[in-house]
């Protein structure tokens, strides 16, 4: 994984609109937008996993647009139903075809194995 893509993982998931402080927010977009295109299905499994409570003013979509650039649907699990914005934009992804809608044991997800799933 590229070492833009980990310092954002490592940081975890975005915060909320009302959690987050305006200088964690504004990192957290300078971060995003330092992370190379296109991401692998690794990375973009990696950043997956980062969505927050809520659209983190719009920097969750950035996200999601960013993960739509890896070569393949990405697995990642289901948030829970009060989730909001999070079910809202994994909800899209998986109408576009970026994430898998499977969630169970054996959901695929996240390999660079290349190209799209039958």
């Amino acid at each position: 994984m590229r070492p833009e893509v980990s310092a954002f993982v490592a940081d975890g998931p975005l915060p909320g609109q009302e959690d987050g402080e305006e200088e964690e927010i504004d990192r957290r977009a300078r971060q995003l937008e330092a992370v190379p295109r296109p991401l692998t299905l690794a990375e973009a499994k990696a950043l997956a996993g980062c969505f927050g409570p809520d659209d983190c003013y719009g920097l969750a979509w950035t996200m999601a647009h960013l993960i739509e650039t890896a070569p393949g649907p990405v697995y990642t699990p289901e948030p829970a139903s009060e989730a909001g914005a999070h079910a809202r934009i994994r909800g899209w992804a998986v109408a576009a075809g970026l994430v898998a809608e499977d969630t169970g044991p054996g959901a695929p997800g996240g390999e660079d194995g290349g190209g799209f799933p039958a």
